[in-house]
């Protein structure tokens, strides 16, 4: 017990000074932490370390999952839903089948359907991996388009990797596989989801913002555990519930719970993610002491990852170029369309004689009520906003290379290759080529995407974007100052300053989150103000405590 207790603090303290000195030699903490794992598991008399699978993907992955999903923006995942369930479902589908086919070829009596389970564990982008791409200067939608398909593309995987796996022993069925995997994802959905609305008929009602904070520790596991007892996917139960508790959390819980929350949340996360790429470079001796009962050896080993990292990236290119061309068509339409809608806001803000019945796919022909045009007009607003969204953010080939070179491996296919059945042929082989993948694609694709995007995206090429967020501030500071003038008219007079105050703050709160809900500025703009606010009220009630 003493030693395991001065391993795990040893490792804490290892993961907090990487934190600490990556950015100084501008490495990414989790390629630091991952070869500074190597590098130990090859001291010499140092004993092979294994780590549970279940581990990794049970306990681990969920919570981490679902801070992500927290912070995602959801309007920005709802705009990007379509290239993000391609490349989380197709794509893993298509890269696992051309991958099968060339573990087929490459290992003796390895099998068609074990090698399309090996190409299911090779195929999903990995969540935690990913987060080396933040923060380096790549493009809003394209971290959106990435972080989005990681957090769902494991479904996929983990599906088919079952699928091709019990196949393997009884006749493989295409219509079984497809309900298998819609049955996956729909438990999942129905549990995540319930979970997220739930938890707030109990959180709001607590005072307390730590027994909030823990509280909401419980809930990436209230989601997943029951998902898999019911044989749906836990990680995406997670990631659902994560999504809707980001979305309605500002409307339910009060500030300072939701600060706390976000304070302990990611210093969770900072443990959590160490621990996962430490441990994944911890594992090299495990695998390679069980690959000397392989009659292929290490050398081809080798060439298969690499071979197979090559083929993984091509296909996601592949997949990408025509992804691309899509998105520009519908910018291209979404071009044609401003006019009109634009056209249609005018008639509706003025009260058009013309508005009185409804517009063409609005219920055609009816007279318009009061509801009705307030429907109507949400639903311009938004329309609008995801037309400004796309003719604004165009994605290029620069961003494309991006997508492509941004999806890295990670511990989730280490963690999913140790899940293969004892019986599987080649299974320590398999096992090595899933590791070497991810730890290639992680040093390989996450040393050099830094580099990249400042050759693709350097310094003062965004001015546009620039002034677009000067204007979206004068629009925000505008929008405040409306809600402050209606609370101002609609209080009485001689009410109390703090009250005064506090009802000013809470009212541009709604304000914004009514924006945010209907698009009209970018995420970063949101939640930056969102944050301001939080801390505007907060400061507020401790100067009225102060004062009584």
């Amino acid at each position: 017990m003493t030693s395991l207790i001065a391993l795990t603090v040893a490792a804490v303290v290892v993961i907090c000074l990487v934190d600490v000195v990556s950015p100084k030699v501008k490495v990414a903490p989790p390629l630091v932490l991952v070869a500074i794992g190597i590098l130990v598991s090859l001291i010499p008399g140092m004993p092979a370390i294994h780590i549970e699978p279940d581990l990794v993907l049970e306990v681990i992955l969920p919570p981490l999952l679902y801070a992500s999903a927290v912070a995602m923006p959801a309007m920005s995942f709802r705009r990007e839903f379509s290239s993000i369930s391609g490349l989380s479902v197709s794509l893993v589908v298509l890269s696992s089948l051309v991958l099968g086919v060339l573990f087929w070829w490459l290992v003796p009596d390895l099998g068609f359907l074990w090698g399309v389970a090996l190409g299911a564990i090779l195929s999903p982008t990995d969540a935690v991996a990913t987060s080396i791409i933040k923060g380096r200067g790549v493009p809003d939608r394209v971290v959106t388009i990435l972080d989005g398909e990681s957090l769902l593309n494991d479904a996929t995987a983990l599906v088919l990797l079952r699928t091709a796996a019990v196949s393997s022993a009884a006749a493989f069925s295409l219509r079984g596989a497809i309900g298998t995997f819609a049955y996956s994802v729909a438990i999942a959905l129905a549990i995540g989801g319930a979970v997220g609305f739930l938890n707030f008929l109990v959180r709001r009602r607590i005072t307390s913002a730590s027994v909030n904070t823990i509280l909401s520790f419980t809930l990436p596991f209230i989601a997943s555990v029951p998902t898999e007892m019911l044989g749906g996917s836990g990680l995406v139960a997670a990631v659902v519930t994560g999504l809707i508790v980001g979305f309605l959390g500002p409307r339910h819980l009060p500030p300072m719970h939701r600060l706390t929350s976000d304070a302990t949340w990611s210093s969770i996360q900072l443990v959590l993610e160490g621990v996962v790429f430490l441990t994944m470079g911890l594992q090299l001796k495990a695998v390679l002491d069980e690959l000397t009962s392989e009659s292929v050896g290490t050398v081809a080993g080798l060439g298969i990852a690499l071979l197979a990292l090559v083929v993984t990236l091509l296909v996601r290119a592949g997949w990408v170029v025509p992804m691309l061309r899509h998105l520009d068509a519908r910018a291209r339409r979404s071009r044609e369309m401003k006019p009109r809608v634009d056209a249609m806001k005018k008639r509706l803000a003025a009260h058009d004689d013309s508005m009185t019945t409804h517009p063409r796919g609005f219920r055609g022909g009816k007279p318009l009520s009061d509801h009705d045009i307030e429907r109507f007009a949400t639903r311009l607003r938004r329309a609008g906003a995801d037309i400004g969204y796309r003719l604004r953010q165009p994605l290029r080939g620069r961003d494309g290379l991006i997508i492509v070179w941004g999806g890295m491996r990670g511990a989730v296919t280490v963690a999913a290759a140790q899940t293969l059945p004892e019986d599987t042929p080649h299974r320590a082989l398999l096992v090595f080529i899933a590791f070497t993948v991810a730890t290639l694609s992680l040093l390989l694709q996450g040393g050099t995407i830094g580099m990249l995007v400042r050759r693709l995206f350097p310094a003062g090429s965004e001015v546009s974007d620039d002034r677009h967020r000067a204007e979206e501030e004068d629009a925000l500071r505008g929008l405040l100052r409306a809600a402050n003038d209606n609370v101002e008219e609609s209080l009485p007079e001689g009410t109390d300053m703090t009250e005064r105050r506090l009802a000013i703050v809470r009212e541009q709160r709604t304000q914004l989150l009514d924006a945010r809900d209907d698009g009209l500025f970018d995420a970063d703009t949101n939640t930056t103000m969102l944050h301001k606010l939080d801390a505007l009220e907060m400061a507020t009630l401790l100067q009225g405590h102060r004062a009584t």
